[in-house]
């Protein structure tokens, strides 16, 4: 019996298991290996050892076991990271993505969890004088895109937080500080799935750090849900018990790094977008833009005297027309015509027209379309242009300072 890793990659979906890194008792070459020699099934349990049940998506109702076998797309020799080699003494596997076997996270009503992946790959046929082979022993887990990444805990005694932050490779002295607030389903008790659940990755990848010129990304953990008023549900105050406590995160994490105070920029999804709008609201001195996708802060709770005080902000906010979940039309939409209304100058709305039966349906998940930085327009439809030239809105998001 062999061991055998595991590498995560992180996609809209969050981190999937995308290869496994075989470690073999000798070298073998790139001729003698190939996807067809190799078996792979695999058990996904929860942490009490059992196997879950699981919907296919998140809007799924239906309930499918999460076991059988994955197919393998490719296989070569490889170092011990997954890199491919003539000749080696790992071999590593490729599989494909559109499995449902593939997530490495399982969302449940009370939010995402990592799930236990136990995999048994079996050899069907020689690989040079190799037979029978049979890898079974799970060893480490890597996720090149998370490699950065490092979680801790807040100083704010009334209600320290978790968080997890993205050291930038780029750039020297004080730089830029992407705040990143989870939807409902990041939260809770493992603060990596704040950053893994969804691929907010992207906001290290070298497109947005080459525009940001290396930027701190910093990700804060809620327990509950950003929108509990201290109720425990999905509050209509438009006030959070943890506002006060990010904050205070927030700050401690600027005075503690080599944070450029003046380009610090605020955004999240769903939850998240809320209380990206409740902070910008509660400070609208501190932040250099924001970018909301769905977000979920009623537009009655924002009186006329907080419009005039965060009209110019800049934010640029994102949602789809058909988000059943987070309606547009008491939320962001509102909010954005008062704003402009009120001669607010660095404003904008991509507002995804997703009807059927012409367009794909977006519904609540907008993000990933916002995370990928696929969108550059405006509420009537036109590019957002910056300098007279159309931009992303990371583009833009990296010219904002205040």
């Amino acid at each position: 019996m062999y061991q055998y890793d595991i590498e995560w990659t992180v996609n809209d979906d969050g981190a999937q298991n995308r290869r496994l890194i075989l470690h073999l008792p000798q070298n073998v070459k790139i001729a003698d290996v190939s996807p067809d020699k190799f078996s792979v099934y695999v058990e996904r349990k929860n942490k009490k050892g059992e196997l879950l049940y699981v919907r296919p998506k998140w809007d799924d109702p239906s309930m499918v076991l999460t076991k059988g076998y994955r197919t393998v797309i490719a296989a070569y020799p490889s170092d011990e990271k997954g890199n491919p080699v003539l000749e080696g003494a790992f071999i590593t596997l490729e599989m494909d993505m559109e499995d449902i076997q593939s997530r490495a996270l399982v969302g449940e009503l009370d939010g995402n969890f990592f799930v236990d992946s136990f995999y048994r790959v079996t050899q069907t046929d020689m690989i040079g004088d190799l037979s029978g082979m049979v890898f079974d022993e799970p060893g480490q887990i890597y996720c090149p895109e998370a490699e950065h990444y490092t979680s801790t805990i807040s100083s704010y005694e009334p209600l320290p937080l978790q968080y997890s932050y993205y050291t930038p490779e780029t750039g020297d002295g004080k730089r830029p500080c992407i705040i990143w607030l989870h939807g409902a389903g990041e939260g809770g008790e493992d603060p990596r799935v704040s950053y893994l659940g969804n691929r907010v990755t992207a906001l290290s990848s070298d497109p947005v750090q080459k525009f940001m010129g290396g930027a701190w990304v910093l990700v804060p953990t809620c327990p509950t849900m950003w929108m509990d008023d201290g109720s425990h549900e999905y509050g209509t105050t438009g006030k959070s018990m943890y506002a006060e406590a990010l904050f205070a995160l927030i700050d401690e994490f600027v005075r503690s790094h080599e944070v450029d105070p003046k380009r610090i920029y605020i955004g999240g999804c769903s939850n998240g977008g809320f209380m990206t709008m409740r902070q910008i609201v509660d400070h609208p001195d501190y932040f250099a833009a924001g970018y909301p996708m769905c977000e979920a802060l009623y537009d009655n709770t924002i009186s006329d005297a907080e419009i005039e005080q965060i009209k110019d902000v800049p934010i640029w906010f994102l949602h789809a027309m058909t988000d059943m979940v987070v309606d547009p039309e008491i939320t962001s939409v509102p909010t954005y015509k008062r704003l402009m209304a009120a001669g607010a100058g660095n404003t904008h709305f991509t507002y995804i027209d997703d009807r059927p039966p012409l367009n794909r349906m977006v519904n609540h998940g907008c993000w990933p379309l916002g995370l990928n930085n696929e969108l550059n327009y405006d509420f009537d439809g036109q590019p957002v242009l910056l300098d007279g030239k159309p931009v992303t809105r990371f583009e833009w998001l990296a010219a904002m300072h205040k």
